[in-house]
């Protein structure tokens, strides 16, 4: 059996590329869109991927499996459970409880598995002639190393009123099912720490069903429901606004996106032609780069692994955006900004220097200026990080606005004080500012330093 594991760290996602050496034959799990990556895996090691399969009906990444089956003929084997409200809208293989995917000698068994979504469903290997006892589950958004997957992502992101209550309760049968799978069951997840689709999910990429009954909170509160239910949806984080799109774009007959695009280098008349208009800027260099000189009324996302899914907060699916980014960055982005449909990209520029326009500055303070401030009268102090985080600590007096939504709260900035924003440590606030600025909230302070360097220089935290 050949067995890798695809791991995108911007998205915290991981994907699945299993093959039958003997018969050459090979599947893909839960793909990301630019598939050369699988393409390249198959190829070297003498596969030919015949099945391409989901664990269910995504809303954090746009999922490349018909992307997949368009390029090398695999059959897509997708997921028929839930009912008629969370069917896929397009040609598919459908698959129920019970049901097996035979690619070569190996078998992999569906087990139905809702709670995350109704459709969920997860895949026991098993590896014919070695062995007659499944090896394997991947389990997608269902059981995470150390977590389960959310039941409120319908609800919150996608605006299905009642959902997470249901999806809760189905989650407490579906682990229920999982507790009586056989303990060394290797288990591997469809995202590890950092997604959004949990809450608490562990660094390692894969577990074991053992491992987990004694290590996962779930697991501990398999007798109590009600305890298992009010643990599971209290202090999510925020569903980034994407998410609703993503659920959308993954459900129903789209256009594909087989190669990754290259994007034009626009000269400074260009540019300046699109910006006159109104086309937004995406500033990607880093947080520094961008408080030293930017370009009016752009937008700061640092390209680091957090990326796309800022990108997906403030950017929508309509609009047309340029970015500023060198040329060794251009692909890093356009693969993370495709991998949740922005595909929108009218250009890039490199140089802000180059364009003919008066740049500005971002106001950088300090801990001992930001003490400074907490001390003056006429100061509103907004912290960006999400609603759990603050509860869990943040400096008295300070407001939470989270960062992304903060372009829908302009109106709670209180334009005749000082602004002074800040995060854990620094990249948000930056985003946070320059969100700000571009919607007329000029003079911003940034501290940098956030509650990082706060708490570590043992200031009081306040917390509820």
């Amino acid at each position: 059996m050949f067995f890798q594991h695809v791991y995108d760290k911007s998205l915290a996602q991981a994907s699945y590329v299993i093959g039958c050496q003997k018969t050459g034959e090979a599947i893909v799990i839960d793909a990301k869109r630019d598939i050369d990556t699988y393409l390249d895996i198959a190829k070297q090691n003498n596969l030919n991927i015949t099945h391409v399969t989901e664990t269910h009906i995504h809303a954090d990444f746009l999922a490349g499996t018909r992307e997949l089956a368009a390029v090398t003929g695999a059959k897509m084997f997708l997921s028929d459970e839930g009912g008629p409200d969370w069917s896929y809208e397009f040609d598919h293989i459908g698959l129920k409880d019970g049901d097996s995917i035979k690619v070569g000698n190996l078998n992999l068994e569906v087990m139905h598995t809702p709670g995350h979504t109704p459709e969920s469903i997860s895949f026991l290997l098993t590896d014919n002639p070695a062995t007659k006892e499944p090896v394997m589950v991947f389990t997608g958004d269902f059981v995470f190393v150390g977590d389960i997957g959310r039941p409120d992502l319908l609800e919150k992101a996608a605006g299905l009123k009642g959902t997470q209550d249901k999806g809760a309760e189905d989650m407490y049968k579906s682990i229920k099912k999982f507790s009586d799978l056989p303990p060394y069951l290797q288990v591997w997840p469809g995202h590890g720490a950092g997604s959004a689709c949990g809450k608490a999910l562990g660094a390692v990429p894969s577990t074991t069903v053992g491992y987990e009954l004694i290590r996962n909170w779930a697991f501990q509160y398999k007798d109590n429901k009600k305890g298992f239910v009010d643990y599971l949806l209290d202090g999510q984080p925020e569903p980034p606004k994407y998410f609703a799109m993503m659920k959308k774009l993954n459900k129903v007959d789209r256009p594909l996106l087989t190669t990754v695009p290259r994007h034009k280098k626009l000269s400074p008349a260009e540019f300046k032609a699109a910006y006159d208009k109104g086309v937004k800027v995406i500033d990607a260099r880093d947080k520094n780069e961008f408080a030293q000189g930017h370009i009016p009324n752009t937008i700061h996302i640092q390209g680091n692994n957090s990326f796309s899914t800022w990108a997906g907060w403030i950017l929508n699916y309509e609009e047309s955006f340029i970015l500023v980014a060198s040329d060794e960055q251009m692909e890093d982005l356009t693969r993370k900004l495709m991998r949740i449909g922005l595909d929108n990209i009218l250009g890039y520029i490199s140089n802000v220097n180059d364009m003919g326009i008066s740049l500005e500055k971002t106001e950088v303070i300090n801990i001992d200026e930001f003490r400074d401030y907490l001390d003056k009268d006429g100061v509103q102090v907004i912290d960006v990080r999400g609603a759990s985080e603050f509860k869990e600590g943040h400096i008295e007096g300070a407001q939470n606005i989270f960062v992304g939504t903060i372009q829908d709260h302009i109106s709670k900035i209180d334009k005749n004080k000082d602004v002074v924003i800040h995060c854990q440590s620094g990249a948000r606030a930056a985003i946070a500012e320059s969100v700000l600025a571009r919607n007329g909230v000029k003079d911003v302070k940034v501290y940098p330093g956030g509650m990082s360097e706060w708490m570590a220089k043992n200031e009081p935290v306040v917390t509820y």
